[in-house]
Order: C-alpha cells, then structure tokens, then sequence
C-alpha cells in the first residue's frame, strides 16, 4: 500500500491507496507541538483502526505547507514504516511544466492538485481549494501550472469579523435560509457564506478570461461542499484530489 500524506496550515490528510484504488483516508489535527513519539503512536493506531499492518505499508510521500513540521512527519513514518517518505519538492517529477516567476514559491499543494486536475480533465482548468487559505491554480490546455490566486479562507475572513466587532455573537458558518437575514446570526452567515460565493465565482470569471479558454472548474477542500451548490462556476466537487495528485507524482517518480 502506498500512504500519501497532505499536510496543511489546520488539517493534515492521510490516505491509503491500494494500487490505482483508494481504501482508506483520515483528517488529523496539525499540531505543530506533537513530538515524533506521539506521531507515530497516532500513524499506527489510524492504521489499526482501519485494520491495515503497518507491514503492508510500502511506500510513502509528504506534500507540505508547514515547513516546522515536515521532519516530524519524515521521522514518524521511518519509525512507523522503516522507509523513507518521498517528499513533493524542487527536484521531484510532476509531469508538469511550472511557468511561475519563482517555481519555488508555489506550495506543493498547489501542484499537486493541478496534477490530479490536469490527468482529470486532459485539458485546461481551474483547481479552487477551499483550506486555511483558498487557492486558485489555473491548468493551461497544455498541462502547464501557470499560476493562480490566493485569497483569505472563508474561516479566516470569519474569525476575522468575530474577533474585530465585538457585538457580533460567533456563529456557524452554514448557509441561512436567505440571503436577507431576519436576525444578526442570519445576517452575518449571509455575508460570509453568499458573499465568499460571490468572491468565488468573481475570481474564477476574471482567471477564464485571462486564460482565454474553455475551463473545467474542479473544487475541493473541506468547505467545497457548502460553496459548490451556490456557486455559479464550479463544474464539480473532488475531496480526494490531492490526495490523488499525489498518488500520481508517486507514480511518476518510481
């Protein structure tokens, strides 16, 4: 089995593919703080759970946005799997052309979900993933990662208006019943959930008519769900995709 490892600013995600198929997949705190110890502890009981040895476990690889915890995550699947975990990086095969000023800059997220999107569609989209940060990566017709943009995540921009107006009670972030509240919970959920719509489906027009081309737009993420039914741009939903971006570099680098 092949474990691939998505860590990112809130959540790390893990998954289990057996082959092409993927069998299992668990989201995890990422807890800056945790020590190797309890990092592998957690990588073996997740795979207990799922009734999986870790003898079956052959092959790993880590795509970060959190630097200070990369060698925690290297170490634990050492410890846990006694291999060494291929990291998404500067030297590693994607298949893809990067046309970034500074292709380093780009997060291996990033990539990796236009990989998954590109073997996807075959042809030019846009990859909105909705995290701590909402990314907008944009696949050219020809498989090239040209770029994007990066807004404030739609809990970020919440906490944001908790924090700052102090008579504003803190609220679900649900969509309300219409988009004119009756109540300050409504009202609030009005703007943040329609309103982050409207930034959505603006940005994903503005990024089509840059790219002067017929796009696919693939959302994901764990806030896609909530965005996609009221979104005018989204084509579709894929909760796995980098997950199977990484799966597909693996592939490509062995």
């Amino acid at each position: 089995m092949l474990l691939v490892v998505d860590v990112g600013n809130t959540n790390t995600v893990l998954g289990l593919y057996d082959g092409e198929q993927l069998v299992h997949d668990f989201r995890i705190e990422t807890a800056k703080g945790r020590t190797i110890d309890e990092c592998q502890v957690l990588l073996l009981n997740l795979l207990q759970l799922a009734g999986v040895k870790p003898t079956e476990v052959r092959a790993s690889i880590l795509a970060s946005v959190v630097p200070s915890f990369n060698d925690i995550i290297i170490d634990s699947v050492d410890r846990a799997f006694d291999h060494e975990i291929m990291i998404v990086g500067p030297g590693i095969k994607t298949g893809m052309p990067v046309l970034y000023e500074n292709p380093r800059e780009v997060g291996a997220d990033r990539i990796v979900n236009a990989v998954a999107a590109f073997d996807r569609v075959g042809g030019a989209s846009i990859v909105v993933d909705f995290g701590t940060a909402t990314t907008f990566d944009c696949i050219s017709a020809q498989g090239e990662y040209i770029g994007g943009a990066i807004a404030p995540g739609m809990e970020i921009s919440a906490n944001a208006l908790f924090a700052r107006a102090a008579k504003l009670p803190r609220s679900e972030i649900t969509r309300p019943p219409r988009a004119v509240g009756r109540n300050t919970v409504h009202s609030m959920q009005a703007g943040i959930v329609f309103g982050y719509v409207g930034l959505v489906d603006g940005l994903v027009r503005r990024l089509t008519e840059e790219m002067q081309s017929d796009v696919t737009v693939i959302a994901t993420g764990g806030l896609a769900s909530l965005i996609e039914p009221e979104s005018e741009t989204i084509d579709e939903i894929d909760e796995y995709l980098t997950l199977e971006g990484l799966r597909l570099i693996y592939q490509r680098n062995c």
